[in-house]
């Protein structure tokens, strides 16, 4: 019995990294605990950010690598002078890296540092997303917090325990979708009392939002949209879910634990950042 659960187990863990594979269009390697892969669609590229250290380490070694849009190295250190880069947004010409207490900001077309502001207050910053109208968000994982910076003036966008500890953000019409962690972090390990899940919070009211059916299922990070659908990874598991309004999540492909800030073409491709394998892969959702 004990051979033929094992050999259960076996089988539908590797019918689900058969899964990730067959979908894989390609895989880059050699970065630096990358944790954040962004598209730059005005100029048909990949930002990458990679952490290289200790993730709240302030110890100027982190970067932002440059990848085509089929996964070759444009630039391995793009742009340098941060600490720990994590998620990334676009807006007016220029990307914003959280960098743990900071965002950094770069000119897209130089390709230079050219700004550092400042969140007081922050304590762990994570993901960042940009609204229609040019501003950007960026979540404070560990103050259960989401900035918003219009220009160079940060601001208390929403502090809410719903968040669970918000990690990855996404912002979709008039809403953000948040990626929860999860509740009560241990913040040895990053593990959680309580796994996180999906929510919304309305760029108006500010409310926050639940999604039905994708509460508790796991301690999430990065989160995209794309039409309808909602892709979220599991950085401990390694799992990519799908999840639609009304339904519940869906284990799409599985990666070894480290996946982390997503990004899509918002067609029907998804980069994955694989910080434990140092690799960004490029999954096909057709």
């Amino acid at each position: 019995m004990k051979r033929l659960i094992a050999s259960t187990v076996f089988a539908a863990a590797a019918a689900a990294v058969s899964a990730a594979q067959a979908g894989e269009l390609w895989r880059a390697t050699g970065f630096e605990r990358p944790e954040s892969a962004l598209v730059d669609a005005a100029n048909n590229r990949i930002v990458v950010s990679n952490i290289v250290g200790n993730p709240g380490a302030a110890d100027g070694n982190g970067y932002l690598s440059l990848l085509s849009m089929d996964g070759k190295v444009i630039a391995r250190h793009w742009v340098g002078g941060m600490d720990a880069p994590k998620g990334m947004a676009i807006a007016g010409g220029k990307l914003y890296a959280a960098d743990i207490t900071n965002v950094r900001v770069v000119d897209l077309a130089s390709g230079k540092l050219v700004e550092t502001i400042e969140v007081p207050g922050a304590v762990f910053l994570n993901d960042m997303t940009q609204d229609s109208a040019g501003k950007v968000y960026v979540s404070d994982m560990l103050a259960d917090t989401i900035y918003r910076i219009d220009g160079d003036r940060p601001e208390l966008f929403v502090k809410d325990p719903l968040l669970a500890s918000p990690n990855g953000v996404f912002a979709d019409g008039d809403r953000l979708i948040v990626a929860s962690w999860g509740k009560g972090i241990d913040k040895k390990d990053f593990s959680t009392a309580e796994p996180g899940g999906l929510l919304s919070v309305d760029l108006a009211t500010k409310t926050v939002t639940p999604l039905p059916g994708a509460q508790k299922f796991a301690d999430l990070d990065g989160v995209v949209a794309i039409g309808d659908t909602i892709y979220a990874t599991a950085y401990m598991t390694g799992t990519l879910y799908s999840y639609k309004t009304g339904g519940a999540p869906t284990v799409i492909a599985q990666f070894k634990p480290g996946s982390a800030d997503i990004g899509t073409d918002g067609k029907a491709t998804i980069y994955v950042p694989l910080m434990g394998e140092g690799e960004v892969a490029a999954l096909s959702l057709d």
